[in-house]
């Protein structure tokens, strides 16, 4: 492969993309404006709560208790814990949304006047559901200590909930939506660059003239897609600069593991672009095609529903979506502080999708050579 000719159809992508003011536009303003409209207005909300119980209190009053959250159609449980081992990898995990520990003293202190805690380990990231979900454990916490009081004839006793958010302990909405809006606008513009980029030499007329340079298949398509990364890389480069400086969301991974997912997402989105583009003979063909994946290419990945909280059906259908792997590699780089070795589950399924993308997008256009 002549990397000489790569180079010079990748200047002439950028020259064609930089000369047209429109393209410039959708490149730079869209992004820019989107980052910062959902960074200070979008909020979410949860359907239902999964939670773990940790009872360390044999007395009547921690079942009583324990039997209000399983009675609440608000909570779903999804299990017990007999030790505190596995407390902090149920919450890092997300099997449950919060943790909800029972001190062995719970009834004895009710039964004593004093005040019983009830302690709760809640997963942070999402800072709205956390909120949601804190604010309907004190509501069944609450309604407990009036109806302990009116069956014991007693003053209101006092179990109080003591609450511990990870990885957002002060519950910032910003800092689950902005890593989110990182992903996001980064499929967008990658899949603009490279959605449009076969189409508009179809719809020029100069599609005949690149067949006819000494330039193969492979290599057009290669030099079609280095722009993509290129734009993509620098385009969320600079999102992730403002969403650390000025949005002030902690970066606490490592770069590189935040980078190579970003690489292998740029791999998986370009390629669905290339081939888009590939089958499409205008732009108007093109531009459709991309809306078409993006609409529930976003909604399927996470971003503002908890794949969790879908049909089972649904569900499976978010495992070919590259956004929804690159966003639990933002939130989990950005907030966990995870690294290469914690994500390396995350990156084989980017890989592969990558890989198959490319591999259709290369038929498809060798498919409408023939």
């Amino acid at each position: 492969m002549a990397w000489y000719r790569v180079r010079a159809l990748v200047i002439k992508e950028f020259l064609a993309l930089l000369r047209d003011k429109a393209s410039r536009m959708v490149l730079i303003g869209p992004p820019l404006l989107q980052l910062i409209v959902f960074g200070y207005a979008a909020t979410f909300n949860l359907v239902h709560i999964p939670i773990v119980i940790y009872n360390q209190d044999p007395g009547g009053a921690s079942r009583e208790l324990i039997a209000r959250f399983q009675g609440s159609r608000t909570f779903r449980l999804v299990g017990f814990l007999t030790t505190d081992r596995r407390l902090a990898d149920i919450v890092s995990d997300k099997d449950a949304l919060a943790v909800i520990r029972i001190g062995p003293r719970f009834s004895r202190d009710l039964a004593q006047h004093q005040s019983a805690h009830v302690a709760v380990f809640v997963d942070g990231r999402d800072s709205n559901t956390a909120l949601l979900a804190l604010n309907d454990i004190n509501a069944v916490t609450q309604s407990f200590n009036t109806s302990w009081a009116a069956d014991h004839g007693w003053p209101p006793p006092k179990a109080v909930m003591v609450m511990r958010a990870w990885f957002n302990p002060n519950l910032h909405s910003r800092w689950f939506i902005v890593p989110g809006i990182v992903g996001l606008l980064t499929l967008v513009v990658a899949m603009l660059v490279t959605g449009l980029s076969v189409a508009r030499e179809r719809e020029a007329g100069t599609f005949d003239q690149l067949l006819v340079t000494p330039l193969k298949p492979f290599e057009i398509l290669l030099g079609k897609a280095v722009p993509g990364f290129l734009i993509g890389g620098l385009g969320a480069t600079l999102i992730i600069m403002v969403a650390v400086f000025w949005f002030d969301v902690p970066l606490m991974g490592s770069l590189v593991a935040l980078y190579l997912g970003l690489f292998l997402f740029l791999l998986a989105a370009i390629g669905v672009g290339l081939a888009i583009s590939s089958a499409s003979t205008t732009q108007q063909q093109g531009l459709l095609g991309v809306f078409l994946f993006l609409v529930p290419a976003i909604i399927l990945s996470g971003f503002a529903t908890p794949i969790s909280n879908m049909p089972r059906l649904v569900q499976y259908l978010t495992y070919v979506n590259p956004l929804r792997y690159f966003l639990v590699i933002l939130r989990g780089v950005f907030l966990e502080g995870d690294n290469v070795g914690v994500l390396w589950n995350q990156y084989i399924p980017l890989a592969l999708i990558g890989l198959f993308c490319m591999t259709i997008a290369t038929w498809l256009f060798r498919h409408r050579l023939d």
